[in-house]
């Protein structure tokens, strides 16, 4: 019998860390362990008006391989689905402007494209950019951005662009994580508005013109983790739901995981563990048997959001303020709850042919502690999502057929100043035969979830005999 090797987490980091050691030439046995009843972590399909739609991710990034060359895998290249050609906005003093397209994490490669967005003094100061000596350390994003083109870049677009991504604040993000382009150019002293330049050329040379940045599945992005379930059970590996792992003891010839309720314990020896749960659960795993592992990833904070998905009877007209535009992202700055909104049909196109008689609408709330935004019932975030797209389109949407809140505690990781040295720490203080992945490490998207399963199931293996 060969060898054991249990990874710890069933959502889309731990699945596809087990299907990197499924493909792997050696004799495994292999069992995905979940504390919930349900694999896909944050990837979910809820029903809303009778149709099961996303109610956490709705896409990937298509520029980055690691989620598609999944999906091709699975043999789901098919499924592949792109969005409409249609822009998005922002929201600046009350009214929505076109997202300015070239950008680097809000960093415009032309200062006249966010003109109106920015007032006229504003695009001035973002011109005469203010060059600082190189840094040689990491610094806070929205501070350095704030410093070489003026805070209102900062306050404006590059906030509601990472509230996208992390629900974070740009003044406390890493400068080195969140944009390792923008943190190379201020390592080297280079003008940040050269940087955005030259990363908008590549993107265009890599991409071509006409290829799009994002992909789903035309059964949404959901579906994705129930796919690889059911390939990994094809393949004789054991994912087990409902089975929370509370403790793990290091033996001689191996570890131990023990799972079930304190009455009734229930303890597993393996040859090797990927650990794939949120850094909090993660460090209290690795307390006694890596414990600055454990101390690094303790410091990790993370935020909350809730997703609103609004469903409304599309035979009620529609309006064109959501025919022309994927969305909009909300900076701070202004007096709204939500961050962002969605305009789910218009977006993707496949969607709207699949559930014709339904427009679906969503909107995010939250972000890093802000939690008393969400500490209200669901009928109260529903209600001041509505009105704040009503506030934003200038007119309310119709009675909505149906709303659904998803809520999502501690979903995101915040990658604070110094991120990079927090996951150094953790990962040099491992031991042989155990290995982390997740969202907590190497990027928070799907991508980069999907490359760091599979690279902790890589270390894992080069610690098993042949």
């Amino acid at each position: 019998m060969g060898a054991r090797v249990a990874v710890v987490g069933g959502g889309i980091s731990g699945l596809a860390a087990a299907w990197e050691l499924s493909r792997a030439a050696q004799d495994l046995t292999i069992s995905v362990l979940e504390g919930a009843e349900r694999v896909g972590g944050k990837l979910r399909l809820a029903e809303v008006a009778g149709h099961l739609v996303d109610v956490g991710p709705e896409s990937v990034l298509a520029r980055r391989p690691e989620a598609l060359t999944l999906i091709c895998e699975l043999g789901l290249a098919t499924e592949v689905i792109h969005p409409a050609p249609v822009g998005a906005s922002i929201v600046s003093r009350g009214r929505r402007w076109p997202m300015p397209r070239g950008t680097l994490m809000g960093v415009p490669s032309d200062p006249d494209s966010v003109r109106g967005l920015l007032t006229d003094a504003e695009v001035g100061r973002l011109i005469a950019e203010t060059l600082t000596p190189p840094i040689h350390h990491d610094v806070p994003l929205g501070a350095f951005i704030e410093q070489r083109l003026g805070a209102a870049v900062t306050d404006r677009i590059v906030e509601p662009l990472l509230a996208g991504v992390y629900a974070g604040h740009s003044r406390s993000l890493s400068l080195e994580m969140a944009v390792p382009a923008l943190h190379r150019a201020a390592r080297d002293g280079i003008p940040v508005l050269e940087a955005a330049r030259a990363a908008a050329a590549a993107a265009s040379d890599a991409r071509g013109p006409d290829t799009p940045v994002f992909a789903s599945l035309r059964s949404g992005v959901g579906s994705l983790p129930l796919a690889l379930t059911r390939r990994l059970r094809e393949r004789g590996v054991e994912v087990r739901t409902g089975t929370t792992v509370r403790e793990l003891r290091a033996v001689d010839g191996g570890w131990v995981l023990v799972s079930g309720p304190t009455i009734d314990e229930v303890e597993e020896l393996f040859d090797a563990v990927v650990l794939a749960t949120p850094a909090a659960p993660t460090a209290r795993l690795l307390r006694t048997v890596a414990p600055r592992a454990a101390q690094a990833l303790a410091s990790i904070e993370y935020a909350s959001v809730a997703i609103v998905t609004i469903a409304i009877d599309s035979s009620r007209g529609e309006l064109a303020a959501l025919a022309d535009s994927s969305g909009f992202l909300v900076p701070p700055a202004e007096s709204l709850t939500i961050k962002a909104a969605t305009f789910t049909s218009t977006k993707w196109p496949a969607l709207h042919e699949h559930f014709p008689e339904t427009t679906f609408v969503r909107a995010s709330i939250g972000r890093h502690r802000e939690e008393a935004t969400l500490q209200r019932p669901d009928e109260e975030l529903a209600a001041a999502a509505l009105a704040d797209l009503a506030t934003v389109l200038g007119q309310p949407l119709p009675d909505p057929v149906a709303v659904h809140v998803q809520r999502w505690g501690g979903g995101l990781p915040q990658y604070a100043v110094g991120h990079r040295l927090v996951v150094d720490r953790a990962r040099a203080g491992l031991v042989p035969g155990l290995g982390l992945g997740g969202a907590a490490y190497d990027g928070v998207g799907i991508p980069a979830c999907v490359g760091s399963g599979r690279a902790a199931a890589r270390r894992v293996l080069a610690h098993l005999p042949d």
